[in-house]
């Protein structure tokens, strides 16, 4: 099996990373939100500019089809949790998960415990909570650079004790620049 090395990886430093995806899936209300996607159609929802994120689930398999624009890196948690530090340590033990892009296993990012801010709308499903507040951010993610123009396969499986995530994504890069 070969692996993705990370040199060729996007990279935002941990902390950035995880505190901008959940700012991100934590501004939607249920009804579009990305992590309760069922089928790809909230994948563009408040997307950045700088990358482009996708979401796995709140426990459970889904089938998404995505268009991301052309040049955008993608970041993606395989399996990930807000809490205490002590929830991450305890999350983190049994944590696991693969990625395969088009075939080829990327091996994840281990982030075992950083301090994150969040922003929140009220009653967003992903945190409950709304404002603006600092937590503890862990879990394996991929980062991936920008895909060729055309379609991709992205495959993520991830788990950590009884809770475990499965997400297939049909990927489309659109062949210009978004």
């Amino acid at each position: 099996m070969t692996t993705t090395p990370a040199a060729e990886k996007a990279s935002l430093p941990s902390a950035e990373l995880q505190g901008r995806w959940w700012t991100w899936a934590a501004t939607e209300p249920e009804a579009s939100n990305p992590v309760a996607d069922t089928d790809g159609s909230a994948c563009g929802r408040n997307q950045p500019e700088d990358v482009w994120f996708l979401a796995g689930t709140f426990g459970g398999q889904v089938k998404r089809a995505c268009e991301v624009p052309n040049g955008r890196p993608i970041a993606v948690p395989v399996i990930n949790l807000v809490g205490d530090d002590q929830d991450c340590a305890a999350f983190m033990e049994g944590a696991q998960g693969t990625v395969v892009l088009d075939g080829k296993p990327v091996e994840p990012d281990t982030y075992a415990g950083d301090s994150i801010t969040v922003e929140g709308t009220q009653g967003n499903p992903v945190t409950q909570q709304g404002g603006r507040f600092t937590t503890t951010g862990c879990g394996l993610w991929a980062q991936l650079p920008s895909l060729a123009p055309g379609a991709h396969s992205l495959k993520i499986r991830g788990r950590s004790g009884d809770f475990s995530i499965g997400v297939d994504y049909a990927l489309t890069v659109s062949a210009s620049s978004n």
